[in-house]
């Protein structure tokens, strides 16, 4: 889900720390060389964390 396209008032299920493991984990599992697959896995998991950090930053102002 593209961060521009979450509605206001709408329930995050993952922080960012947890969107981060799961990038980390990637990472690891692809051994640092991601497929197309993966690849297209990380760049969600990205646009994800980056909501997540958003989010968190509106939560502390």
């Amino acid at each position: 889900m593209s961060p521009d396209s979450m509605t206001p008032g709408s329930v995050r299920l993952r922080s960012a720390a947890e969107v981060n493991e799961q990038i980390r984990a990637l990472w690891m599992r692809a051994g640092g060389t991601l497929s197309a697959q993966e690849r297209a896995e990380y760049e969600l998991l990205v646009v994800e964390w980056a909501a997540a950090i958003r989010a968190d930053v509106i939560e502390a102002a």
